[in-house]
């Protein structure tokens, strides 16, 4: 048994792939492809029938969660990606905890 269940592994495109999102939109799937990219992972997506798609990395220990709030993931100029960021939330009120 995982220590993290949500922790998956599948193949994609004949390449065994950490999943990082399932059934998501395409914009989606391009603002994730970006900042993994920029982190230096390897991403491989697929594209389903009904237009969603699953994005994963090759390294198959990577674990998104774990990478968020650890602080590795990097924007394309090299800001830390914080849980706002990766959600894609606008800051709402002065403090920077109120996000919609």
């Amino acid at each position: 048994m995982a220590i993290n269940p949500y922790h998956s592994i599948e193949e994609i495109n004949g390449k065994r792939c950490s999943i990082v999102e399932k059934k998501v939109s395409a914009e989606r799937a391009a603002f994730i492809r970006s900042i993994l990219e920029s982190s230096g992972q390897e991403v491989v997506s697929n594209t389903e029938e009904d237009g969603s798609v699953t994005v994963g990395v090759t390294n198959i220990l990577f674990n998104p969660v774990h990478a968020l709030y650890a602080r590795s993931l990097r924007t394309s100029d090299k800001k830390v990606v914080t849980p706002a960021y990766w959600f894609q939330k606008q800051q709402e009120g002065q403090y920077y905890w109120d996000y919609k």
